[in-house]
């Protein structure tokens, strides 16, 4: 295959450069990571996404994860129509909020009551207001290489040592923020049990992807999760699970489905909004109780409930919960494994690749990845080359190693099979 053409997509980026931040809306988009200037898209459907230089790739990274039917659904798109016709933005109670919010605790019952934001920023930051006021407590615990958005609080590396209160990891952010966030290591259940016991007075709660999807993906070690779980109980600490990127993404009712545990709050986005604005956060009723205006925590949004995001929420949803679906999900999601893994194997390229569900990662390691310092001796050298490869032979993947690719309904096995050929191709460069 010839190597693709990106003439208009480059003047695009050098136009942008001059108005927007680096020429980029989000960090990532601008394949720092991975050499090369972005790709400008015109348009989407299906499976594929398509540039402004008319060029085709297979895509994988489906928004970051919220287009888990494929780009422009019909039945999606053929809804937003009809409720564009309606009004775009109410500022006032709709049906269509109390019909998500149902099928969304139907889902995940244990989100008891759920009020919807615009982001999955926007449910973390709340979700962790609303734990402080419930418990009196400032503090919170985080994990390295899990990402809860752009908030002050949350954006916080690790101090000198495992429990050491945490340090900004952006200029911007108060170190008197900084100072209520303690970083401990993922997989790492000794740490966090020393931490408990040492500041569980101080604590107001613990907030973890369950599945790292943002360190490209690291799973739970058996009964890490189950260990967080009967030691927040134990101190009375609130524990969020941060489900925007495993939503309906590892299973129906997400990770806590698939794993078998109940958090006392979560936080949802990507997929629930159908390829829209959205985000959401709910869990027990007496913490839920909390929030305005029912309770004294405050949080509010003009645009939250917004009916075009309930709408394509509601009829993502609906495709989804229908009988058979998660099965064709699985059978695509094991089928590019394989195919993936074969390719690396056949090429003679030592790689880790993992998956939850629809989500999956390919670490260009020989060593198994279990932490964000795991995932860090990847050579990411070797990523850039493939992702470039890659985009070569038409197949769009997320421009990081540290960050997670994901399948739709929409991928035919013929994609498959194409990507598992110029995996092979990408792999046999880099042998």
């Amino acid at each position: 295959m010839a190597k693709l053409r990106h003439t208009k997509s480059n003047a695009f980026f050098k136009k942008a450069k001059r108005i927007i931040p680096g020429g980029v809306n989000s960090p990532v988009r601008a394949f720092r990571a991975v050499g090369g200037n972005p790709l400008f898209i015109s348009s989407a459907k299906g499976s594929k996404i398509y540039d402004v230089d008319g060029n085709e790739y297979i895509d994988y990274v489906l928004s970051w994860g919220p287009m888990i039917l494929g780009h422009s659904h019909p039945t999606v798109v053929k809804a937003l129509q009809k409720a564009c016709t309606r009004g775009t933005s109410f500022g006032a109670p709709t049906p269509l909020e109390i019909e998500l919010a149902g099928m969304i605790r139907k889902a995940y019952p244990s989100m008891e009551i759920v009020r919807m934001v615009n982001s999955g920023t926007e449910a973390t930051m709340s979700a962790i207001r609303v734990a402080r006021g419930f418990t009196g407590r400032d503090k919170i615990i985080k994990f390295e290489g899990c990402y809860h958005g752009h908030a002050d609080g949350l954006l916080v590396k690790a101090g000198s040592g495992a429990a050491t209160f945490g340090v900004p990891d952006s200029p911007g952010v108060p170190k008197d923020y900084a100072r209520n966030t303690i970083t401990l290591p993922f997989n790492d259940l000794s740490a966090f049990r020393k931490t408990l016991e040492k500041s569980a007075k101080q604590i107001a709660c613990v907030i973890i992807e369950p599945v790292v999807g943002n360190s490209g993906l690291i799973l739970p070690r058996p009964g890490y999760l189950e260990g967080l779980r009967k030691l927040t109980k134990k101190y009375g600490v609130v524990l969020i699970f941060d489900e925007v990127m495993t939503g309906f993404r590892v299973s129906y009712g997400g990770a806590q489905k698939a794993f078998k545990i109940k958090p006392d709050m979560t936080c949802l986005g990507k997929v629930i909004g159908g390829g829209l604005p959205v985000g959401a956060y709910g869990g027990r009723s007496d913490i839920m109780k909390m929030v305005s205006p029912e309770g004294p925590v405050y949080q509010a949004g003009t645009l939250s409930g917004n009916p075009l995001a309930m709408t394509a929420g509601i009829e993502t949803l609906k495709i989804l919960s229908q009988p058979g679906t998660y099965k064709k999900l699985m059978e695509k999601s094991e089928a590019l494994e394989e195919a993936l893994k074969g390719a690396a194997n056949s090429a003679g390229v030592k790689t880790k690749f993992y998956r939850a569900g629809t989500m999956f990662c390919t670490y260009f390691t020989d060593q198994e990845v279990y932490s964000f310092e795991d995932a860090k001796k990847s050579d990411t050298g070797k990523f850039g080359i493939f992702f470039r490869k890659m985009l070569d032979e038409g197949i769009n993947l997320a421009p990081s190693q540290f960050e997670s690719g994901f399948m739709s309904l929409a991928h035919s096995n013929a994609d498959i099979d194409n990507t598992a050929r110029a995996a092979y191709k990408a792999f046999k460069e880099i042998a």
